[in-house]
């Protein structure tokens, strides 16, 4: 197999999930206008400082936008029967669900930039290490887009069902990962879940890179292994989950 072909095949997935997908009614509420209000809920009346009301609109911005497009396109294309289509081109299907992760991925990286430029100008936060930073955003861009596929193996043709399951999962992740509470306050339990949420390793890395110590792992290095790890694993667990539901679509 020429992988250099496939990577170029995934490309023009992701190309056409970007044009067809991203104006959908789900990529808007729940990856645009979802942090901004949640940011505002924990704002409003309360006395936190910079850096976590930073870090959390950062955090957020990009949890909710990564895995805002990719849990719905596999449905979409079921009920619309492109899906049958895409199967019987010349690519793997790994490669299709690599282009399904990179569409998302580069949505929660370009919506991230608002929330940089609030934390930077209106909050005074400095990123003191720029590249840690980038590398943090891509990977944790991807990690996120691979979770959002992941829950799209789900095999239905209706993306609500899709939607209502990734509810289910992406809003109690954001309470456990340190991005409002620091996870020395968090019970015991609450410690333990938060060690299998990459959204805490990413929230870790931010503060740091915004200049404070982080404080969950000492090392930022540690943190991009961890990402890196899970969207591996995330990754493998969609193309296995989607090789055993694609009979049920077709």
């Amino acid at each position: 197999m020429n992988y250099l072909s496939q990577f170029r095949k995934s490309l023009s997935v992701a190309k056409k999930n970007l044009r067809i997908y991203y104006v959908k009614g789900p990529v808007i509420i729940f990856g645009i206008l979802l942090p901004f209000f949640f940011f505002l809920a924990f704002w409003l009346g309360r006395d936190m400082p910079p850096l976590v009301l930073g870090t959390g609109l950062v955090g957020m911005a990009i949890w909710f936008t990564s895995t805002s497009i990719s849990p719905v396109i596999t449905p979409w294309e079921t009920r619309t029967k492109t899906l049958e289509r895409l199967i019987s081109a010349p690519i793997g299907h790994s490669w299709i669900l690599l282009g399904d992760m990179m569409a998302s991925a580069t949505i929660g990286m370009v919506m991230t930039i608002a929330p940089l430029s609030i934390a930077s100008i209106f909050l005074n936060l400095s990123i003191v290490h720029p590249l840690i930073l980038g590398v943090s955003l891509i990977l944790a861009s991807f990690c996120f887009s691979a979770i959002g596929v992941l829950m799209a193996a789900l095999p239905t043709d209706t993306p609500a069902d899709v939607m209502m399951l990734s509810s289910l999962i992406k809003f109690p992740i954001i309470f456990i990962s340190g991005i409002f509470i620091p996870i020395g306050e968090l019970p015991a339990w609450g410690q333990i879940v938060a060690h299998i949420s990459p959204l805490t390793y990413l929230t870790d890395l931010t503060r740091w890179t915004f200049g404070s110590d982080g404080g969950f792992w000492p090392s930022p290095i540690q943190n991009l292994l961890i990402l890196a790890g899970f969207f591996i694993g995330f990754f493998a667990l969609a193309v296995f989950f989607h090789e055993k539901t694609l009979p049920k679509r077709l």
